[in-house]
């Protein structure tokens, strides 16, 4: 029967990706695939994003606590959120990076709540926890239904006025498949499609300048 066909993909799916991250090294140039350099330009575009959306005022989003998905070792968390909110939880499936994370955040680890390992597909987030849910490099890890659910578990993890920040990898059309990572490239049109099947709309959304031309352009969306 066609399901259990689909699940067995979807295992092989989520299973060959497991493994190829089990054997990159816990470094920033790891978590960038070689493309370590591209790092400051990634961190200063999604700080001037961030800071659009967060701060006091009308529709602005507090900096309590924020949530890092696919974290690895906490290169995003290091640089863009724990010196712009007062908490960050960390998720990601490989044990190992988040082992490293403690070492890599240095003093500043002590502000992390929670390292939570496991693949996104499980994560429940706690209700009403997070301003900020911050989802980069990653969802090209999950299969369509999984992404759409994990979206619509992200809006309860929300605090009022919170976001759901996506940034990542677009195609030129349609959806690319990376047998190495085991992990797809969805086009921009699909990906909105996937939010807006989730229940949240796109607030703001930017491209990322500035990268190496030989890589897919990047988006940054902010969802509510």
């Amino acid at each position: 029967d066609y399901k259990s066909v689909t699940m067995g993909e979807e295992a092989h799916f989520y299973g060959n990706a497991e493994v190829y991250w089990r054997d990159v090294p816990p470094t920033v140039d790891g978590m960038l695939g070689g493309y370590g350099s591209i790092s400051n330009i990634d961190l200063n575009g999604s700080k001037a994003f961030l800071k659009k959306l967060i701060g006091e005022g009308e529709g602005k989003t507090g900096t309590m606590c924020a949530l890092d998905c696919g974290a690895g070792i906490g290169r995003i968390t290091k640089r863009l959120l724990l010196p712009l909110f007062q908490t960050v939880d960390l998720v990601d499936v490989t044990q190992e990076f988040l082992d490293q994370a403690r070492t890599y955040l240095g003093e500043e680890s002590k502000r992390v709540g929670h390292y939570f390992c496991t693949g996104l597909q499980d994560f429940v987030p706690e209700p009403g926890r997070y301003d900020v849910i911050w989802i980069q490099w990653v969802i090209g890890h999950l299969t369509d239904e999984h992404l759409v659910k994990f979206l619509e578990r992200c809006q309860g993890a929300l605090r009022p006025g919170g976001i759901v920040v996506i940034k990542d990898n677009v195609a030129y059309e349609g959806v690319v498949p990376d047998d190495v990572d085991s992990s797809v490239c969805r086009d921009l049109q699909i990906v909105r499609s996937l939010v807006a099947k989730a229940g949240l709309r796109i607030v703001h959304q930017e491209q990322q300048m500035d990268f190496p031309k030989e890589i897919y352009q990047v988006h940054t969306l902010a969802l509510r």
